[in-house]
C-alpha cells in the first residue's frame, strides 16, 4: 500500500523538545518507520521550514520525507500556520496528483484540513489522527488558548468528512462523538515506543546526588504541570527532581519553574536539564526511583509507556491517554492533575517500599512489550486502514464555506 503522511508542523527529522516539537514527531517518524517494515510505501509531506533542507529525502528507516513550501524556510509556531494552509494544501496536491498514494492519513488538524481539501478532488481515502483536540485544549486553557479561531469548526467538519478517525486513547473517543465523528467511523490506536531502545536493563544517567530521584519529562509548556511536581517535592524529603526538556538558552518556562522553587526552598533539589538528545533518555530514565507525568490533559502521553518499558514506576495525572496506559496498583498509580498533595503521597508510598517499586516496574516492562511495540501499533494502523478502504465513500460532505477561508 502507498500511503501519504500529513503532518505539517511535526516532521520526523525535527530535534525534540522545543515548544512544538515532542510526542507527534516521535508518533510521526515511528509510525512510518514501522509501516515501512510491513511492507507499506511510506513518504511524509511536511512544511520546509529551514532553507537547508532538501525537497525530499529517503531516512535509514526506509521511509521518505517531501518538504513542501508554504511561507519562509523558517521555524514558526504551529499556531502561526493556518494562514499558510492553502499554500501548502496546494503543494500537496501537486505532489499527490504526480504520484497517487492509496490513502492519505492526517495528522493534526491543520494537515487535516488540508489533506481532506487535495484528497476530496483525487477521490482518495483519507485517515487523521488529530494528536489534541482543540476542544480539549480550550476547556484547560480558556482564553489563553492561542489555536487559531477556526479550529474548532474545522475540526468538527473533519470528525464529519474524513474515512477514519484513529483515536490514540478511549477517553479521546467520547471527545470525538461530542464533535460529530460516528461510531463506526472511528478507530482506536494507542502511540508507541521503541522496546529495543527503552528496555530494562541499559545504562543510568549517573549524578545522583540525593536518595531518591523522580524523573519528568517534556516541553516546558504550562500544562504539562511541571509546578505541580515541584511544589510536591515539598513533602518528599531527600528527593531530587530531574525536569528535562525544553531548548537551550533563555526560557520564560525556566525561568518561572526556577522561581516556583526557589519561592519553595527546594531549588537546591531541582536540576533543570535542556533538551535531551533521544539515544540518551532511556538512561535518564532508568536512573528514576519513578517517572511522573503531571499534565492538566494529555492526548496520550509518550513518556509514560517510554519509562513503563524501562522497567519504571509511573505516576501519572489521571487525564487522557494515560488513563489506558497506567494501570493503578499495577504498573504505577493516577493522581488528580494540579493535585500536589495527591502527587506527593503517591510517589511518596513508592519512594519507602523498594520492592513495590520492583514489581510495578516490572509488570509496566511486560506491559510496554505486549501492548506498545511500535510493530504492534503499525500492525493496528494496517488493519485500520484496510478497513478504511472497504468502506470509504467515493465523495464525502465537504466544508463549510468557512472552512475555506
Amino acid at each position: 500500500m502507498k500511503i501519504a503522511f500529513v503532518s505539517e508542523h511535526a516532521s520526523p527529522l525535527a530535534a525534540l523538545g522545543g515548544v512544538d516539537a515532542g510526542g507527534q514527531n516521535v508518533h510521526v517518524a515511528e509510525l512510518a518507520a514501522g509501516l515501512t517494515r510491513l511492507g507499506h510505501e511510506v513518504c511524509v509531506f511536511t512544511r520546509r521550514d529551514d532553507v537547508a533542507l532538501p525537497e525530499r529525502l529517503t531516512t535509514p528507516d526506509g521511509y521518505e520525507v517531501h518538504h513542501l513550501p508554504a511561507g519562509p524556510a523558517e521555524v514558526l509556531a504551529k499556531d502561526d500556520l493556518w494562514p499558510l494552509m492553502s499554500e501548502f494544501a496546494a503543494a500537496l496536491g501537486e505532489q499527490l496528483e504526480r504520484d497517487t498514494p492509496d490513502l492519505v492519513h492526517a495528522h493534526f488538524w491543520m494537515s487535516g484540513w488540508a489533506a481532506h481539501r487535495v484528497a476530496r478532488s483525487l477521490r482518495l481515502p483519507t485517515a487523521i489522527t488529530f494528536h489534541a483536540l482543540g476542544t480539549v485544549k480550550q476547556r484547560h486553557l480558556g482564553g489563553a488558548d492561542p489555536s487559531p479561531a477556526a479550529r474548532l469548526s474545522v475540526e468538527r467538519q473533519l470528525a464529519r468528512c474524513v474515512d477514519r478517525v484513529i483515536a490514540t486513547c478511549s477517553d479521546e473517543v467520547v471527545e470525538l462523538r461530542s464533535v460529530g465523528a460516528a461510531a463506526e467511523q472511528i478507530s482506536v490506536v494507542p502511540c508507541g515506543v521503541d522496546v529495543s531502545r527503552f528496555t530494562p536493563d541499559g545504562a543510568v544517567l549517573p549524578g545522583r546526588r540525593h536518595h531518591h530521584r523522580i524523573v519528568t519529562l517534556g516541553r516546558l509548556v504550562p500544562r504539562k504541570g511541571f509546578d505541580t511536581v515541584i511544589q510536591a517535592l515539598t513533602r518528599l524529603p531527600d528527593t531530587e527532581l530531574v525536569i528535562a526538556g525544553g531548548t537551550p538558552g533563555a526560557d520564560p518556562e525556566r525561568d518561572r519553574l526556577l522561581a516556583e522553587a526557589a519561592r519553595l526552598g527546594v531549588v537546591d533539589r531541582v536540576e533543570m536539564m535542556a533538551q535531551v538528545p533521544r539515544p540518551q533518555v532511556p538512561a535518564l530514565l532508568r536512573s528514576a526511583d519513578v517517572v511522573v507525568a503531571t499534565p492538566w490533559y494529555e492526548p496520550f502521553g509518550i513518556v509514560p509507556v517510554e519509562a513503563m518499558a524501562c522497567g519504571v514506576p509511573v505516576v501519572a495525572s489521571a487525564v487522557g491517554g494515560m488513563l489506558d496506559t497506567v494501570r493503578p496498583g499495577v504498573t504505577g498509580l493516577l493522581v488528580p492533575p494540579r493535585d500536589p498533595v495527591a502527587l506527593a503521597s503517591a510517589v511518596g508510598r513508592l519512594l519507602v517500599q523498594p520492592e513495590l517499586r520492583r514489581s510495578y516496574g516490572s509488570a509496566a516492562a511486560q506491559r510496554a512489550r505486549q501492548d506498545y511495540s511500535w510493530d504492534r501499533v503499525a500492525a493496528e494502523t494496517d488493519l485500520a486502514y484496510r478497513r478504511t478502504l472497504r468502506t470509504a465513500r467515493a465523495i464525502r460532505p465537504s466544508f463549510a464555506a468557512a472552512a475555506e477561508r
